[in-house]
């Protein structure tokens, strides 16, 4: 039996595509995606980094919030030395719980990512009446704070239902990192005829599949993203490529951990000439500002 397709994009090899320049002329862009999030206490979805028994779930819950109260502001530090914008993967409800924090990336100029409400839903199960609330709340909160809408979306728990980039497109985004599947960023047929970007966004180099899930150090997670950026910046010779790294601050936010994290990023930050150290919302407005035909899916994009 022929297994049902998804229609938002083609197969396109890498290597048969047209090639393009970063801004100031390189061929690897890399970005921080810093994960902050909120969630319900005794209720709905949470990461379990634990065995979590029975409600409420104090530990779990507790270590969450650590990332919000003492890990966010130490990457922020750590961003800030090596000179890293951020694109900032909010929950909107983080307004009410931690104001200070958000005003602090804000004051750095990095980027508003819309990220739901809270990490305690998922969007994907919803309908789409529901789903459509869903992003109209996250992002007129947004909006409301921060003077503008967000131009891109991470679904919590990175869930969607078969409607969700329509639903995004419909309300205004350029882009959304919830689809995995290349080191460029693709078009995304959305109904309407409208544009849509997915924008490369890792679950290799991310540090809950990486840490939480397959258990790699700290000194193991970093080996990676150094191993990677190397690997990458040798193929950008050939096509234009997107290293997302993406971070929760109650995992690498750690001292254990961010202490090989700060290494990593010193080794990136050491060629900042040869690469284009940048947001996801800047890389998805140097793509869709490039002419019909160059990024894959855009033939036939309005």
């Amino acid at each position: 039996m022929k297994s049902q397709g998804h229609g938002r994009y083609r197969y396109s090899a890498i290597g048969a595509r047209p090639p393009y320049d970063w801004p100031r002329g390189g061929r690897l862009a890399v970005y921080l995606g810093l994960n902050l999030e909120t969630f319900a206490f005794a209720e709905g979805f949470g990461a379990a980094l634990a065995p979590a028994p029975h409600q409420p779930d104090v530990l779990n819950y507790s270590w969450r919030d650590w990332g919000n109260r003492v890990g966010a502001w130490r990457l922020l530090d750590l961003f800030a030395e090596q000179g890293f914008p951020a694109s900032i993967l909010l929950n909107a409800d983080l307004y009410d719980e931690a104001p200070e924090l958000i005003a602090a990336f804000r004051a750095r100029g990095d980027e508003i990512v819309g990220h739901g409400r809270t990490n305690s839903e998922r969007q994907g199960t919803l309908s789409e009446a529901a789903e459509r609330a869903l992003i109209e709340e996250a992002t007129a909160r947004i909006r409301a704070h921060e003077g503008r809408a967000p131009a891109g979306w991470l679904g919590p728990w990175i869930s969607e239902s078969a409607v969700t980039p329509d639903l995004l497109a419909e309300a205004g985004y350029r882009y959304v990192l919830d689809w995995a599947m290349d080191d460029q960023p693709v078009y995304l047929s959305v109904r309407g005829g409208g544009r849509l970007l997915a924008v490369p966004y890792p679950q290799e180099l991310n540090d809950i599949p990486a840490i939480v899930v397959r258990g790699a150090s700290g000194a193991e997670f970093a080996d990676m993203i150094v191993d990677a950026f190397d690997e990458m910046l040798e193929q950008s010779a050939a096509a234009p490529l997107v290293m997302g790294i993406a971070l929760h601050a109650y995992v690498v936010g750690q001292p254990h951990r961010l202490r090989p994290l700060r290494r990593a990023l010193r080794h990136i930050a050491a060629a900042r000439q040869r690469v284009w150290i940048a947001t996801a919302g800047a890389i998805a407005d140097h793509c869709l500002a490039l002419p019909p035909g160059i990024a894959p899916g855009s033939e036939g994009a309005p």
